[in-house]
């Protein structure tokens, strides 16, 4: 009877549907506030003739034409300690953009001053002190740079800047956690979105959101 029993307890276990594992729970968006509306300029300035708004994202560049110079589009307000959280995708050979954070326009021109997260085939990921320092602050080895990537697809880019310290990650693989040693480096500025002078590219943005800090 003890081995009837057995068996049917087995027979009724393998007829029973397979539990699926559960699924990670999405990522905390609580008390994050849009950045930017997916159909309007509001709150943004820049040279909107080298950048437009599509299919509900901010698209910067030319498939079609060179990109004559380095372009920003950047939020009017300033932010000094936020997480920022976007979604951005590169088309084009040679395609090379960025996110600035804490940052300037220089005066009299088109370029911007700061940190840059980053954009572009051996870039990716990096922390760029744009028109300052002028080199990579922090990153992924060279050969890892490409590997988080989603090519010609919508790609997650999470930056988070808090007191001297910034991370970066990409599609949720940290990329950069540095701490600025330098005291006199501004850590409050603009967030602006950047396609890069050079052949027909395009950078898209969209799903722009930010809490502060």
């Amino acid at each position: 009877m003890r081995y009837l029993s057995l068996t049917l307890m087995l027979l009724v276990l393998l007829a029973l549907p397979a539990v699926a594992p559960a699924a990670p729970p999405a990522a905390d968006e609580e008390g994050f506030t849009p950045l930017f509306d997916g159909k309007s300029f509001d709150g943004w300035e820049g040279n909107l003739d080298a950048f437009r708004i599509e299919d509900g994202a901010i698209v910067g560049g030319s498939l079609t034409e060179r990109v004559p110079r380095n372009e920003f589009l950047t939020a009017k307000k300033e932010y000094a300690d936020f997480e920022l959280r976007l979604k951005f995708r590169l088309l084009g050979k040679g395609a090379n953009a960025g996110v600035q954070i804490r940052s300037r326009r220089v005066p009299e021109g088109h370029e911007m001053i700061g940190y840059q997260a980053d954009l572009g085939d051996g870039w990716w990921g990096c922390l760029y002190d744009e028109s300052r320092r002028r080199r990579v602050l922090a990153g992924p080895a060279r050969e890892e740079r490409d590997k988080p990537i989603r090519r010609n697809d919508f790609n997650d880019y999470r930056i988070r800047c808090e007191g001297r310290r910034i991370q970066l990650w990409i599609n949720g693989q940290q990329t950069v956690d540095y701490t600025e040693p330098d005291e006199s480096i501004e850590q409050t500025g603009l967030i602006g979105l950047q396609i890069h002078g050079g052949p027909p590219t395009e950078a898209w943005y969209k799903d722009i959101r930010i809490k502060e800090l």
